[in-house]
């Protein structure tokens, strides 16, 4: 009986292979090579068919043709005092550039928007729009559907940086020199908006190439095709910026340096190290940082060639953590577990990232805690403890089987012989001032505000503007 119930086992199973349905699985599930290679344990490479790679890190949202853009800008109800403008971090007026793209002049709503953020394209695909301006839309209020403000904003600023058209350019230049520490963000508005005002600029970043978190710490799907280099490149048309790379502080750089080399600095060194699990075991192979991973990822020229895991576990529930558990499923693990300590609620990842995890397949796992990771040399398990909503243990244990664990727990300050901290961040006052004279600070380094993209780029400008102000008053 066993003997027959398997070969109608083994036939099921190959006419499932060779059907029409089976080529369609595996193209909605990520065009998977082989069920062998889906169930080898281990980390490895290669796990789905090589030209699955370009369709699994497509554009997560994909750009509005100039038909599309009339159609969403005309639902815009053009608000006096509009709120999705209060909801803004970069206060960017936000009826009015949607108005010149209901006009049919895109290139002046990119001018609107990219004179209040100057990485404005990038915003465009990263913001937590449905958090910010699209949340306080009129239309979401009343029915639920906002104005696409993401998407608009997007198709004005790529319409205009796709000419290769710079709409800014330098006043007189003042014999100003200023020092800006770290490209990323907050550094690079800051920069432009100094040289723009006629200051020179030295800009200073430990990585090989500038970009900072735009470059090296975002989801490959959410910035494909080089995009977020196309932006600097643009960016420095500006003129008055000079880029040098491999240097940090305490790393070919002291603040006592900078200062005596420059008439301002500005730091924006964001966060570089990474917080400890606290778990036993942690050190053992397999456990990876998610920023090192998510860094490798964006710097892979080949996706084929970058090894995962089969069974992937991320710890946190930030944009960090979401980004690693969807892209490990999207490189071809087989199962993704997303453990965090709190509720869905407690989350800093929005709803919205949240739902994008588990419409990938990640499973979320709430309020569970490390305690110990489980092998001999390399992860094989780790061992979570349920906890309550006031973070005590329960007793209640969970195993997952894991050959690859991603941490993304939060991030630490490093440098040496920085300004007075609050916390630990860089304490700031207005607009970024540090307690050191003639040192400014913004960005994730920097004390108040959220560690988002358009925040940061709303403190490096704030930031210059304030620089600008003491430089020539």
């Amino acid at each position: 009986m066993w003997d027959e119930l398997h070969k109608i086992y083994q036939l099921i199973k190959k006419l499932f292979r060779e059907s029409v349905f089976a080529k369609m699985t595996a193209k909605s599930c990520g065009s998977v090579k082989m069920v062998d290679d889906v169930f080898a344990p281990g980390i490895r490479a290669g796990r789905l068919e090589p030209g699955a790679y370009a369709a699994q890190f497509s554009d997560l949202h994909p750009p509005l043709d100039g038909h599309e853009a009339l159609v969403a800008a005309d639902r815009c109800y053009f608000c006096h005092d509009a709120p999705c403008i209060t909801a803004c971090p970069t206060d960017i007026d936000i009826p009015l550039f949607i108005r010149q793209i209901a006009t049919g002049t895109p290139d002046a709503a990119a001018k609107t928007i990219l004179g209040q953020n100057i990485m404005g394209g990038m915003c465009a695909r990263v913001c937590p729009t449905e958090q910010l301006c699209e949340q306080s839309c009129v239309r979401e209020v009343a029915e639920g559907k906002p104005v696409l403000i993401g998407q608009l904003q997007r198709y004005a600023t790529d319409h205009l940086q796709q000419q290769g058209i710079h709409p800014f350019t330098r006043a007189e230049v003042t014999g100003k020199t200023v020092a800006v520490v770290g490209a990323g963000p907050a550094g690079l508005s800051c920069a432009h908006r100094l040289a723009m005002l006629g200051h020179d600029v030295v800009v200073y970043d430990a990585r090989p190439k500038a970009g900072g978190l735009n470059e090296f710490g975002i989801a490959a799907y959410k910035t494909p095709n080089g995009f977020a280099q196309d932006e600097v490149d643009w960016l420095l048309k500006i003129g008055g910026i000079r880029i040098e790379t491999g240097k940090a502080l305490g790393d070919g750089l002291t603040l006592d340096g900078l200062k005596a080399d420059h008439d301002a600095v500005f730091l924006g060194i964001g966060l570089g190290g990474v917080n400890a699990l606290g778990a036993q075991g942690e050190d053992k192979d397999g456990v990876t940082d998610a920023v090192d991973f998510i860094a490798e990822l964006r710097q892979s020229s080949d996706l084929t060639a970058l090894p995962i895991g089969r069974d992937v576990v991320v710890i946190g529930g930030g944009m960090t953590a979401i980004d690693a558990a969807v892209q490990a499923k999207l490189l071809g693990a087989l199962n993704v577990t997303l453990v965090y300590r709190r509720g869905r609620d407690r989350m800093n990842a929005s709803p919205f990232e949240q739902d994008l995890a588990a419409s990938k397949g990640v499973r979320i796992v709430n309020h569970a805690v490390p305690v110990a990771v489980h092998g001999n040399g390399a992860v094989r398990e780790i061992e979570f403890e349920y906890v309550d909503g006031d973070m005590n243990g329960t007793g209640q244990m969970l195993r997952l089987p894991a050959d690859q664990v991603f941490k993304a727990i939060g991030q630490t300050l490093r440098g040496d012989g920085l300004p007075d901290l609050e916390g630990r961040k860089i304490a700031v006052t207005g607009a970024g001032r540090t307690s050191v004279k003639g040192v400014w600070a913004g960005g994730d380094c920097a004390s108040g505000g959220d560690d988002l993209t358009v925040t940061a780029v709303a403190e490096g400008r704030d930031a210059a503007m304030d620089i600008h102000a003491a430089l020539m008053g």
